[in-house]
């Protein structure tokens, strides 16, 4: 079994030589250094620290790093003690608005999910591309396919969520309504998930319940949560891992809850790859336990992940390999993951504060738990939202996580001022639910027109303030693509576009395939892939760029102008502008062949 002061050399050994290999590979030329700057401070200085926090477990010779079962708190009702009714009738005050101000965050979310599943086009791009590889599932094909050779298409994401999405399609048919009513209902599951998670430890119902409806009202979660994208599901099957993980170090049903545990860590692995780092907290966890249980589990696990892994590759003649790993290695962009990480910290601060509290609490004077590594392994999650497509998204992880710490937080204060401070118990009845509600300004988002919402608004006093283009909507985050509600213009700008798409009989080149699939008309390129691929040096655009001077496209539809440069540069030469349509806060510009079209030299050299 691992020990605490094993940790602790752990930790000083990664910190120390962490900032020593980082100077002597400097000093030797790796990279592009140029001296101690901004990012290299950071690094010294976060290896610094963690030298710095294990010397202390040093001390600690015997004490076992990990906990060995899942602690229990018992929480106090402040209605079966002899706590004062003033305090009582206080604390069911104060919990009742808590209540009500989540409870109005779950009914935002609603408003928006129910106005997106009425919008029949990308809201977020992407989102009908997603589609499509669940269509291309369904019928018995690959989406990670050759994107030099026409149509050009592949997916960069792995098939759990598609696969999923197939379930929905007899109910609402190939539409993106099918894959935003299974993510909204993930996330729903999700945050019940997390409020039996709470509830397992701590008891009660007041925590868990918060807990479980603090997941849907960070707008992390409310941004992408109805949308027809897989991240969700990842984290959603994350939370289902490590709550049977966390089960399984005793007890009769620990074989089975290790078994449930990986089996989810293996669906989330083959949700979204983020889900690696998910793996190094469990099985982190069950070696610190276990180490030879660990070992054998972790042989297991990765037999059958890698023989599923290379069996996808070799039916997709390695196309698997290039598309959902080698592609995605892109730019890394350290001002987007500032602006995120100041974002994540100033929106969630009390979860973040009480989840750290927490572990620091449970490294030092009592035994780590899962929940405090996998929080720990999730920022690794967060901090490749610096890549290049990357977003917010890639922070939920850390929310769920930081969520259910905080829980087990408060439930442990309670527990602990029933035992030793007794006469507290009041005042502590009153402060939690009093916290949590303060919590709640700090995630501020809400339309601001209409008979509810915009009286809310006025109440609150950001009726006049908008979060993005001209839509009245609010967000505690600032400037926000996604979270507002779709306006008649929309409707109107979206159907123009559909008019174009239908005069053309020939195929239509579309930054979004949601156009051509409701105009029954084949799915060409997934732009953001293709710039993944060109990127990375993994692509030939000859044949795209043919076509396109060929004029063998009808229409071109752009938003975000997301092709590769070549492609961009041959469809600057061969399609001249017909309109720009305003739809959903962007110029989508319609452009139609020159009349010009190119002859290719197609004779053999």
């Amino acid at each position: 079994m691992l020990t605490k002061r094993h940790l602790g050399w752990l930790m000083v050994a990664v910190g120390f030589g962490g900032d020593l290999g980082m100077l002597v590979l400097g000093r030797l030329g790796a990279g592009a250094w140029s001296g101690i700057g901004p990012v290299e401070r950071v690094l010294l200085l976060g290896g610094l620290g963690i030298a710095l926090l294990g010397i202390p477990l040093l001390r600690l010779r015997t004490e076992p790093v990990a906990a060995a079962t899942e602690p229990g708190y018992v929480i106090p009702d402040p209605t079966q003690t002899n706590i004062s009714p003033v305090w009582v009738w206080l604390a069911r005050a104060a919990c009742a608005l808590a209540l009500v101000a989540y409870l109005g965050y779950l009914a935002v979310y609603l408003t928006y999910a129910f106005d997106l599943f009425r919008w029949p086009y990308d809201y977020d791009q992407g989102e009908s591309f997603e589609l499509y590889d669940a269509v291309l599932h369904s019928r018995g094909e690959w989406p990670y396919r050759d994107s030099s050779a026409y149509p050009f298409y592949a997916s960069n994401y792995p098939p759990v969520f598609h696969i999923l999405n197939i379930a929905f399609f007899p109910l609402f048919g190939q539409t993106l309504l099918s894959g935003r009513v299974l993510a909204f209902a993930v996330t729903l599951l999700t945050a019940g998930a997390i409020g039996l998670t709470v509830r397992r430890r701590t008891g009660g119902i007041f925590l868990p319940v918060i807990a479980g409806l603090a997941y849907l009202a960070s707008p992390f979660v409310y941004h992408v949560g109805p949308l027809c994208r897989q991240h969700l599901t990842m984290v959603f099957l994350e939370v289902l891992c490590v709550y049977f993980i966390a089960a399984s170090t005793e007890g009769k049903d620990a074989t089975r809850n290790l078994v449930l545990g990986l089996f989810f860590l293996f669906l989330a692995g083959y949700a979204k790859q983020l889900a690696v780092f998910t793996a190094v907290a469990v099985f982190g966890y069950l070696f610190a336990r276990q180490p030879i249980r660990a070992v054998k589990s972790a042989l297991g696990f990765g037999l059958v992940f890698g023989v599923v892994f290379a069996l996808i590759n070799w039916a997709t003649h390695g196309h698997w390999w290039t598309n959902t790993i080698a592609a995605n290695v892109n730019e890394f962009i350290l001002p987007q993951l500032v602006g995120l990480f100041r974002t994540w910290l100033r929106v969630h601060p009390l979860f973040i504060i009480l989840a750290i509290a927490l572990i620091v609490y449970e490294l030092y004077r009592d035994r780590v738990s899962l929940y405090a590594l996998w929080f720990l392994a999730t920022l690794g999650t967060g901090i490749m939202s610096a890549k290049w497509g990357a977003g917010e998204a890639y922070w939920v992880s850390s929310v769920a996580a930081a969520v259910i710490l905080a829980g087990f937080a408060l439930g442990k204060v309670e527990s602990w001022i029933k035992v030793h401070r007794p006469r507290w118990r009041g005042a502590v009845a009153l402060l939690v639910p009093l916290l949590l509600l303060g919590q709640t300004t700090r995630m501020l988002h809400l339309p601001t027109e209409g008979p509810v919402w915009g009286a809310v608004a006025r109440a609150l006093g950001v009726a006049e303030q908008s979060a993005y283009a001209d839509y009245p909507y609010y967000d505690v985050v600032g400037y926000s693509q996604v979270g507002h509600l779709m306006l008649p213009r929309d409707y109107d700008g979206a159907e123009r576009i559909m008019a174009y798409v239908r005069e053309t009989e020939l195929p239509v080149l579309s930054e979004e395939a949601a156009f051509t699939m409701l105009a029954g008309k084949p799915v060409v390129t997934n732009p953001t892939q293709l710039l993944n691929l060109y990127n990375n040096g993994m692509l030939d655009t000859q044949a795209l760029e043919a076509m396109i001077r060929e004029e063998a496209f009808g229409l071109v539809i752009m938003r975000a102008q997301f092709y590769p440069p070549p492609v961009l540069a041959a469809i600057g030469q061969h399609y001249g502008l017909v309109e720009h349509i305003p739809v959903n806060g962007f110029n989508y510009i319609i452009m139609q062949p020159l009349g010009q079209p190119e002859t290719p030299d197609r004779s053999e050299p």
